[in-house]
């Protein structure tokens, strides 16, 4: 599979490998809305998204239905992504919600809600954030999406860093 990585990501990790202090990164984070980032479900998952992650701080995005939080950000949530389909990829359960986790830029992973519409997407960096503590501080956000599938193999858990 190819990788998914979305453009605010990339910038994300320019940012992050170029090692910009407060020039260009440290201000609001430039993201894409997605295709249904105004449906009214994502104004429910927005309005819910914590003010921090595994110690990093939540910042202002300039798009509608997302989050960034850490400077350089490292984590990017976006809700309105187009849900997945039946797959055979890793599929974790973490506070009550399935993920789909792409693993193919670790340490960076980009994991997409199963079985909820609108979908919502995480970018995380796993060198920066745990994996476990990121998905589980978002569940209360995002577990407010009505369930309208379910992975049928799934880990409790990401593998330690």
């Amino acid at each position: 599979m190819r990788s998914r990585i979305p453009v605010a990501a990339a910038a994300v990790i320019a940012c992050t490998l170029a090692g910009f202090a407060l020039s260009g990164c440290s201000s609001t984070v430039s993201m894409e809305a997605a295709a249904d980032a105004d449906d009214p479900l994502c104004a429910d998952v927005t309005v819910r998204l914590p003010g921090e992650i595994d110690g990093q701080i939540r910042r202002w995005t300039d798009a509608q239905a997302t989050g960034a939080w850490g400077d350089p950000a490292a984590v990017l949530v976006t809700c309105g992504v187009s849900a997945p389909g039946p797959t055979e990829e890793k599929c974790i359960t973490i506070g009550g919600v399935d993920w789909i986790v792409d693993e193919s830029a670790a340490p960076r992973f980009l994991v997409t809600t199963y079985g909820r519409t609108p979908a919502v997407q995480v970018f995380y960096d796993n060198e920066i954030v745990s994996g476990n503590d990121v998905l589980d501080r978002l569940s209360t956000s995002v577990s407010q999406l009505p369930v309208d599938g379910q992975c049928t193999s799934t880990e409790t858990l990401l593998p330690a860093p």
